[in-house]
């Protein structure tokens, strides 16, 4: 039976649990196995465990109302969160506008590869959350992201088997403090003129969730629709296949240099629409909603 992998709040703390439909089944609760109240325990024997949550699974009727659950992200503590830069062409075209700068060329002409920036697992937060401002950045931007959750260890591997390393994908909201992107008093030509960490992680910088879909019920990532709105009023709506660089590629590329891990994220990129095209940022109060298609549905309130 068909579900999808997810983190609850307990009265024990943070539980595993897959959702069949409207219904949840804490899986440790169910099991009495302490080992399987962490989503990334249960990532380590993928394999036989799959074969227990979808008996579990079919047992879904004596779960509890997911009406009746607090949703977590599905993965509260990642081991890396590795984010694509400028993977829409359109994106890189309305940011490269943005500095009066022509469009870029497709990366692939140039021989070049993807490239990553790091949030941290401190910036995780989960869906329906409220997260405070940037302490010091005014320019608070949103970015819609299909995020690939690794589900086996990975080092050098070829494009042809990369989404053999895919556990599921879930929705991805990053973040962004625009105005500290650029470090003050450091001429524009500097090496050391940028600055990720200021720009992209804070407290509550990475929603991700609601759940996890699994990779076999996902025949095609390179084909799901992706909508961002704020208060209601569209901003981003584009497809994963848009992407200039794709999940095979980008994981090939990671793993080129080290060992990806279970549990994992890569954020795959974003795509036209954000507010530093637009001029427009978000304020205390804003509602945003990112939907994925075939992935659900993740909703962040700025506080």
């Amino acid at each position: 039976m068909s579900f999808t992998l997810g983190t609850i709040q307990t009265e024990r703390g943070p539980s595993a649990a897959i959702i069949v439909g409207d219904r949840v089944i804490d899986i440790a609760a169910a099991t009495g196995r302490e080992e399987d109240r962490s989503v990334l325990t249960l990532m380590s024997g993928w394999v036989a465990n799959l074969a227990r949550l979808d008996e579990l699974a079919a047992k879904a009727g004596a779960g509890v109302p997911l009406s009746s659950v607090k949703l977590l992200a599905p993965i509260t503590n990642p081991g890396g969160i590795f984010c694509a830069g400028a993977n829409y062409g359109d994106h890189s075209a309305e940011m490269a506008a943005r500095s009066g700068q022509p469009a870029p060329p497709d990366p692939h002409t140039l021989g070049l590869r993807s490239w990553h920036f790091l949030k941290t697992m401190h910036c995780v937060t989960g869906p329906n959350a409220t997260v405070a401002m940037h302490p010091r950045g005014k320019k608070i931007d949103w970015e819609a992201e299909l995020a690939v959750v690794i589900g086996k260890t990975a080092f050098q591997v070829p494009e042809d088997k990369a989404l053999d390393y895919v556990l599921g994908y879930t929705i991805a909201n990053d973040l962004s403090a625009r105005d500290l992107g650029r470090r003050d008093n450091m001429p524009d030509t500097s090496s050391f003129k940028n600055d990720w960490i200021a720009h992209k992680n804070w407290d509550g910088s990475c929603p991700l969730g609601p759940w996890i879909t699994l990779a076999r019920d996902i025949p095609n990532p390179h084909n799901l629709s992706i909508v961002l709105d704020v208060n209601g009023v569209n901003k981003q709506k584009s497809n994963s296949g848009h992407m200039i660089f794709n999940i095979n590629e980008q994981i090939a590329d990671l793993s080129r240099n080290f060992t990806l891990h279970p549990g994992d994220v890569i954020l795959t990129g974003t795509p036209a629409g954000v507010g530093a095209g637009r001029g427009e940022f978000l304020k205390k109060g804003d509602r945003i909603s990112v939907r994925i298609e075939r992935l659900g549905e993740l909703v962040t309130t700025m506080g």
